[in-house]
This record gives C-alpha cells, structure tokens and sequence, in this order.
C-alpha cells in the first residue's frame, strides 16, 4: 500500500509542477531569464498569464476585417521582440525584478492594445490650446496599470511610471502624459518629442 501511495505521489508531481510551472518546457530552457522562470513559482505564473494574454491577442488579430495576416505577423514579431528584450535582464543587478516587470509591462500594453478589458475610465484631453489637437487616453487596472493613447489614426499603449506628482503614463519611443488633475503635459514620440500643454475636455 505504502508502494502504491508513493507511487501516485511520484506520477501527481509532474502534473502538478505542469498547472504551476511556466508555458514552454523548462528542459529546453536557453536563457537566464528562462532558467529563471523555471525556478520561480512567481515568475512561472507570470509566464503562464501572460501566454494565454498572447493567445487572446492572436485571436482577435485574426478576427479583423482587414489586415488580419499583417496583424498576426506583426503581433508574433513584437512578441519574438518582448522575449528578447526580457532575456536581457541578466545584465540587471535584480535580474528577477527585471524580468517581473518584463512581464508585467508586456500583459498591460497587450491589455490596453487589444482592448482585452473594459477600461477604468476614459479621458479627452485638448492639447496646445487647440481643440482640434485631441489626444485620447484610456486607462485599464492591469496589475502595473496601463493606458491606450489614441490621437489622429495613431494608437500607442504605456504603463504607469513613477512621478513624484500627478500620474505618469509612459509609451513608446518618450511618448509620455503627466495627468495632474484636469491638466496634463502630452509628450510626442521621438523624434518630433514636441510637448504640449493640455486640458480635460471630458472623462467617461
């Protein structure tokens, strides 16, 4: 009897290591960051949330009217991308914190991109004393909080960064919005990077 129960013990381990541990197989593990989820309950979650955020996002890039294949190659070549951007952390002095927030930054814009979620509020903001000059940002409760920026036909999609005041949201490439109330400070893209002072039009 005590054989058997041993024996069960033994087959139970890979299954339950299989629901805890990350999506890909920790035996062809490469990189330090990759060893390192494989170590790491934490991080393994994060590597198992984030990959079904992927397959979502997969899904609804096939699912456009147009420009679907284009999409899905974009989106796999972004992620390709992300994989290695995170496999750089071993040169951080807190190489796990590195790659936490690797994956947190990832799931949130991935979240704000493919509008995975209902956002937690929506705000119109008029940038350079110019109505027309409209900037639209929404915000999504991602555990590192998230943002859609939208102005003209652009979108983008950033994270909450540290700010000693207000609330700052960093995109890509120093797209950036400092959010003081009914206030903000629009940054634009490099290389242009012209800022603008903007105020609240409207919040849904």
């Amino acid at each position: 009897m005590r054989q058997y129960i041993a024996t069960l013990l033994c087959l139970a381990a890979p299954l339950a290591w299989a629901d805890e541990g990350p999506s890909f197989d920790c035996a062809k593990a490469q990189s330090g960051a990759e060893q390192l989820v494989c170590e790491d309950a934490g991080l393994a979650e994060l590597d198992r949330r984030l990959a079904g955020r992927f397959t979502d996002a997969v899904g609804l890039a096939q699912g456009l009217d147009a420009g679907a294949e284009e999409a899905v190659t974009e989106l796999k070549a972004m992620q390709r991308g992300w994989i290695k951007g995170r496999d750089e952390c071993w040169k951080a002095a807190d190489q796990r914190a590195c790659v936490a927030d690797a994956y947190l930054r990832r799931e949130a814009r991935l979240v704000a991109f493919w509008l995975m979620q209902e956002p937690t509020g929506t705000e119109f903001w008029a940038c350079g004393g110019n109505p027309s000059n409209e900037v639209v940002t929404m915000f999504f409760d991602t555990e590192l909080p998230g943002i859609r920026f939208e102005r003209g036909d652009s979108i983008d999609t950033g994270v909450l960064s540290p700010s000693e005041t207000g609330t700052r949201y960093e995109g890509d490439f120093g797209r950036s919005i400092w959010i003081r109330d009914d206030e903000a400070t629009y940054r634009e893209p490099d290389p242009d990077g012209t800022e603008y002072d903007c105020v609240l039009t409207q919040r849904d």
